[in-house]
This record gives C-alpha cells, sequence and structure tokens, in this order.
C-alpha cells in the first residue's frame, strides 16, 4: 500500500526502482515475513506473527524502511555530493537474519540501554536482578530478550511535517527483571529537511527504569563500502565518563583535553583508533554532552564522510551519547546484498541517559534513569542527513 500527499492514493507496494521515481511525501509498507510461533518467557505458547516494513520518503527522494521486528530501521538511503543514492545504514535483506540473533543493527535498545553493572540495582530499597544477554557480568541494551527482540505494532501516517511511522510495545512487569509495565511507543518521521526524527515515549504503572537509544550502524559512504576511519567527527562534548576494562563507568566525569577520546574539532575516527585501547580495540564510551538534558534536540554530533561528501548531524535532547566503532563486528554477519560486516565497518552515536546511571547516585542530577507512575519519559533525537558545502 502506498498513500500520498496531497492526494491520498492507494496502490500496490511499488518496485524500489518505480519507487524512485515518485517523490514523496509518502509512504509504503509491505509484509516483511513472519516470527514464528515460539513459547516465551514464560513458557506461553506464542502463535506466529506477521512482520510489515514501512517505507518513507520525502520530496528529495530520501527513503528509510523500517519493520515490526524491534522497529528496526532497516535502511536510509541519501544522496551523496553528486546527486548518487546509497543505503548508510548496516542491516539484512531478511527477517529470518534478523530473528538469527546480530549486533542491535537499527534497533532501539531497552528498557534500560547500555550496561547495568552486575546486572542488579536497587529501587525503592529493593534490590533487582536483570537478564543477562551473554556470559559476561553485566546486563546490556535491556537483558536476554531486551526491546530490540519485540513485536512492535506499526501505525503509519502522514504528518504535518512528513511520513511517520509510530510503533507501540507493552512491556510486561517483571519482564527481563525489570519492575512496573511500561507502556512505549518510538515514532520515525522523515521530514522534507533530510531528518529523521526520533520520538519515544513511556509511561509505567509501577516505579521503574528507562532509558532508551537508537542503535542504527552508520557508514556514510554506504553501508558494504568497508570501514569508517575516514569518517569526520565533531562531538559537542568536553567530558566523558570513564569506565573499567567491562565499560562500567567508574562514576566519575572527566575532560577530553589531551586525551584520545577528544572529538571538540573535527578528527578522524581512525586517527586514534587504536590508542582508544579496549578489548576488542576501539571507542566504545560515553559522552557527557555540553548542553546537558534540553526540552528541544540540541546539536551533539557531526559527521563527515570526505569521498562522497555526505553529512550526518545528530541532535537530541539526552544528556549523553555513546560513541561506538562496531569494535566487535567480526564478519560473521553477512549484510544487504552479501555485504560482510567486518570491524570498523559502522559507528553508532547513540544518544542515551548516562550507563549505568540507576547505580550512580551521584549523577542523579545530570541522568536520572527513574520513571515514575504518573511521569512520562520523553526523548527527540534527530539524524539529519545532507552534504558538505
Amino acid at each position: 500500500m502506498r498513500c500520498t500527499l496531497p492526494a491520498i492514493l492507494f496502490t500496490l507496494a511499488l518496485s524500489a526502482s518505480a519507487f524512485a521515481q515518485n517523490k514523496g511525501p509518502a509512504f509504503e509498507q509491505e509484509p516483511f515475513g513472519k516470527i514464528p510461533a515460539h513459547k516465551d518467557a514464560k513458557d506461553k505458547d506464542v502463535p506466529a506473527q506477521p512482520v510489515t516494513r514501512y517505507t518513507l520518503i520525502n520530496k528529495n527522494n530520501v527513503v528509510v524502511k523500517c519493520i515490526e521486528y524491534g522497529a528496526i530501521i532497516t535502511e536510509i538511503n541519501v544522496p551523496d555530493k553528486d546527486g548518487k543514492f546509497a543505503d548508510v545504514v548496516l542491516g539484512f535483506d531478511k527477517l529470518e537474519d534478523y530473528l538469527k540473533g546480530h549486533p542491535y543493527f537499527g534497533t532501539n535498545a531497552g528498557r534500560c540501554a547500555n550496561r547495568i553493572a552486575n546486572a542488579k540495582f536497587k529501587l525503592d530499597d529493593k534490590e533487582y536482578t536483570i537478564t543477562k544477554p551473554g556470559e559476561g557480568p553485566h546486563t546490556l541494551h535491556g537483558g536476554k530478550e531486551g526491546f530490540d527482540k519485540k513485536f512492535w505494532r506499526g501505525e503509519p501516517s502522514l504528518t504535518a511535517t512528513g511520513p511517520s511511522v509510530k510503533f507501540t510495545y507493552t512491556s510486561a512487569d517483571g519482564e527481563e527483571g525489570y519492575p512496573g509495565q511500561l507502556s512505549v511507543t518510538v515514532s520515525y518521521t522523515l521530514t522534507d529537511n533530510n531528518e529523521l526524527v526520533i520520538d519515544f515515549r513511556a509511561t509505567t504503572n509501577k516505579t521503574t527504569i528507562c532509558n532508551l537509544a537508537h542503535h542504527s550502524y552508520f557508514n556514510l559512504a554506504g553501508h558494504a563500502s568497508g570501514d569508517i576511519k575516514g569518517h569526520e567527527l565533531t562531538i559537542a562534548a568536553k567530558n566523558y565518563t570513564p569506565g573499567d576494562e567491562t565499560l562500567i563507568p567508574t562514576g566519575k566525569i572527566e575532560p577530553v583535553a589531551d586525551t584520545v577520546f577528544d572529538f571538540t574539532k573535527a578528527k578522524t575516527m581512525g586517527k586514534d583508533l587504536e590508542k582508544a585501547g579496549g578489548k576488542p580495540v576501539g571507542f566504545d564510551l560515553n559522552y557527557v554532552l555540553d548542553k546537558g538534558i534540553t526540552a528541544k534536540p540540541e546539536l551533539a554530533a557531526k559527521v563527515v564522510e570526505p569521498k562522497s561528501g555526505r553529512v550526518m548531524e545528530v541532535y537530541t535532547t539526552e544528556p549523553g551519547l555513546q560513541f561506538y566503532t562496531g569494535n566487535f563486528l567480526d564478519g560473521t554477519n553477512k549484510g544487504k546484498g552479501g555485504a560482510v560486516y567486518k570491524q570498523y565497518n559502522g559507528f553508532c552515536l547513540e544518544a542515551q541517559k548516562f550507563p549505568d546511571s540507576i547505580n550512580k547516585p551521584e549523577w542523579k542530577d545530570k541522568s536520572n534513569v527513574i520513571l515514575k507512575p504518573g511521569e512520562t519519559y520523553k526523548q527527540t533525537t534527530v539524524y539529519q542527513f545532507g552534504v558538505a558545502k
């Protein structure tokens, strides 16, 4: 199905080549396979679930594709300095490949993004133990089955600012060990300014924690173009949260000046990558944005890919930004068109509250992840695409 402005037209889904000739604002939707019948965490039977893929297109022919499984963004097609389009996010062609497991390509991490030390936290004097996605001691991106592995019901629309999809998911009380039922929406809107606007909203019926983060892997030269070391990055952050060898923050906030983590001025991602340390080596740390928490999105980072001229700017309401250079990519993921995603073939810029904030009371004024009944969790993050002038 296709829907356009100013008239609302419904037609059969177009082929990719035909679609590129028809400018938006518009959206399409089409089947993208089924989640097989399975048992849930409580050993209850879950029937097979059809998954829909939504395609958003603006008047400039920029295209964003996303699916109901994990509310995953599967494609972002944007032009270079010569007007040539390329898909600039890592991902798969088929639902089956997402279901097999992957390093959070295009997902939204939650209920609590990033790491929670030792998979434990206290809330209202009660200790909670959260599930873990692997063998390590800490929880990562929500737990064993975080929001990236859930079915999100999609609802497309044509808004005043562009084609949009709102995904809805309800996380049950006790899911992955978290208290309270959490009702969550994430909306993707594609504007004619080539902005992908991501809006998160969440409410709870019991005091809980909530920290959501979008986890697309970007490569502005194209998803299959190799490493991202030549990308030039600027981050609007004079400070960061140093971590231990397992990437749990120490609780300190330290300046980036005179360290390899300083991106206050444009620098290629590869320049100090080998000096960044880590196992495996590379950047994987949270920056304390100079702007702090803001009511409206403000500039957090800018990336330029010199050869193509593509530019991406990140704006957010959040106080933190995780910069990750795909250190754990190892070539085992075969992506779209058979692309093999090797180490450093993509980077993430994840707007968020600071990692392990619930266990760092000293950060409560800068990075509060506690959500209470009657409150609404809100986050808006914008990825804006353009070309260098």
